[in-house]
């Protein structure tokens, strides 16, 4: 069962062949055939929409035609008409509907849909498909429900506020789409069953203490008993679960990093 209804929000079921490639599943494994993503596998055959994230037709108005579902991501993609006739698939925005017109362009008035560069967005506008370098197409805020706030405007840089309370700046000549992506009750779907799960490509999820001490650090002992483990739970691979950071710290967008989000980590050292 789902919580949110559909029916009457998407208006097509049949995709546009032209704009979609086949797809082949992994099933969580890499060019070597090691499993490096567990419980994936098996799933509905799918196709790869060819959703435009570049966005340079510019100076151009297109209408959007449709909103459709899309396999590969959350938010719903929409057929947009060019004035040209040509078909491109976008990310829906919230609150757009069939029939609304937008525009790529610099001088585009900065309401929802509508395409333009940070530095001409107001201050505390959200925005979605943001650029991380000048026209190298959108890269945060794609998902569904997903947005950033313009916070400010500073020599050329432009200040940008994540969900996750950190605050990143981007170059204010990047391009960024006015509104939030669509579908934000998505994560207000229940499964139901576990067919709906299969359907998907998510695999069962077997608890560690669970298995066999060959298979999991966690596995093994007679009967429910505990992990066994002073430093804390362990993945199967015997690495710490909790509280180890995983981020690089040589990562190419540590610099664009104003502020770090806030956690409780962070509000007990600063007190």
């Amino acid at each position: 069962m789902t919580v949110v209804s559909y029916r009457g929000v998407l208006t097509k079921s049949k995709r546009n062949k032209k704009l979609t490639v086949g797809k082949k599943g992994q099933g969580g494994r890499n060019n070597q055939g090691r499993i490096t993503v567990p419980h994936q596998g098996g799933g509905h055959k799918q196709a790869y929409r060819l959703v435009d994230f570049k966005y340079d037709k510019k100076n151009i108005p297109a209408k959007f035609t449709t909103v459709e579902y899309d396999p590969n991501r959350n938010a719903f993609i929409s057929l947009a008409v060019y004035a040209d006739g040509e078909k491109r698939y976008v990310v829906f925005p919230k609150g757009a509907s069939v029939g609304d017109k937008f525009i790529v362009s610099a001088t585009a008035e900065p309401k929802a849909g509508n395409r333009l560069p940070l530095v001409n967005i107001p201050v505390g506008t959200f925005v979605h498909n943001v650029e991380i370098k000048v026209n190298g197409g959108a890269k945060l805020a794609r998902s569904a429900g997903g947005f950033l706030q313009v916070v400010a405007h500073d020599e050329g840089k432009t200040f940008l506020k994540m969900p996750s309370t950190e605050v990143r700046k981007v170059p204010s000549l990047a391009w960024a789409t006015v509104g939030e992506v669509s579908n934000g009750e998505w994560k207000l779907t229940n499964f139901g069953k576990a067919g709906r799960s299969r359907w998907k490509g998510i695999r069962p999820t077997v608890r560690g203490s669970a298995m066999s001490p060959v298979d999991h650090p966690h596995g093994g002992g007679e009967g429910r008993q505990g992990i066994g483990l002073r430093r804390g739970p362990k993945t199967r691979h015997g690495k710490l679960a909790y509280g180890v950071k995983t981020r690089r710290s040589k990562k190419y967008s540590n610099v664009q990093i104003v502020t770090r989000r806030k956690t409780k980590r962070n509000q007990q050292t600063s007190i």
